[in-house]
């Protein structure tokens, strides 16, 4: 009897531990993967019925609107702070996801009221059709690329910096080593591959604007051992911007700042809950 009751328990503490990052890529060997959009909107129901129309689901973690994707969530309140200035201009340029098919994706997208942009311009003219962009209202810049193969209609894709060429190979350098990421070229350009995301790097003319302040606030990586990361973090010579504590929904967290201006929390995440089912409106 002992053996069924230890055996039921730790059944149930499995999927109890899983159901906070079955939205999420598997850790790597850091304990990383990646976790959260965080925007600081000044229309959070502008901008849940855009990321809903997308594809996305939606949770209540303690009465805050998540809204999630396979690969990432997205929190769309920041406390009382409204952020002011979209992706553009900051040193994260834009956020990207995967779609199986653009052209059904986003004539999908549209007929719920979503605007959709076209692709980049061929120099001998055309737009691409394999790729297109979506603003949020207020100025959160989204790349929409197509992938045949996934078995999801949308997944979560990468994370787009805009800085000088020279800071380029010191950040992929840094996101490398502090996050356990694997660095490569794509499209004659530097990434860098973390679980459930990919970071690309775009060479500015200038410094860009941080984005603590700005819509998007900040992104952040989920861990499985948050004593361990921080650890880890503080063995690097890397300062917390701020203790360790719980956020708005009971998450472990804190932040730090890369040597460019990203803000970047670090999680470790309680279970979402239920997906919270949305009634069609009359």
């Amino acid at each position: 009897m002992k053996t069924y009751v230890l055996a039921a328990l730790f059944l149930v503490s499995t999927l109890t531990a899983s159901t906070a990052t079955a939205q999420l890529a598997p850790y790597n060997e850091a304990g990383v993967t990646m976790g959260h959009w965080h925007l600081a909107t000044k229309d959070v129901e502008a901008e849940k019925k855009l990321f809903l129309a997308m594809g996305g689901k939606l949770y209540n973690p303690g009465g805050q609107p998540l809204i999630g994707f396979p690969g990432l969530y997205i929190s769309l309140i920041l406390g009382n702070e409204k952020g002011e200035g979209g992706t553009v201009g900051s040193v994260v340029n834009h956020a990207g996801f995967y779609v199986d098919n653009v052209q059904r994706r986003t004539a999908e997208w549209k007929a719920k009221g979503v605007k959709v942009l076209p692709g980049n311009a061929f120099p001998a003219g055309g737009t691409r059709q394999d790729q297109a962009f979506v603003e949020t209202p207020d100025g959160v810049r989204m790349e929409i690329q197509e992938d045949k193969t996934q078995t999801v209609p949308i997944r979560n894709g990468h994370i787009h910096f805009s800085m000088t060429e020279a800071d380029i190979p010191k950040a992929v350098e840094w996101y490398a080593k502090t996050f356990g990421g694997k660095s490569s070229i794509r499209n004659d350009a530097p990434v860098v591959d973390l679980p459930g995301v990919q970071l690309r790097f775009l060479k500015a003319d200038s410094k860009q604007a941080p984005t603590r302040g700005r819509v998007f606030d900040h992104f952040g990586f989920d861990v499985g051992d948050h004593a361990a990361f921080v650890k880890r973090l503080e063995a690097q010579g890397i300062k917390l911007d701020q203790p360790v504590g719980k956020g708005a929904t009971g998450n472990t967290i804190t932040y730090i700042t890369d040597p460019w201006g990203t803000r970047l929390e670090i999680v470790q995440r309680l279970p979402v809950g239920p997906q919270v089912q949305q009634t069609a409106s009359r």
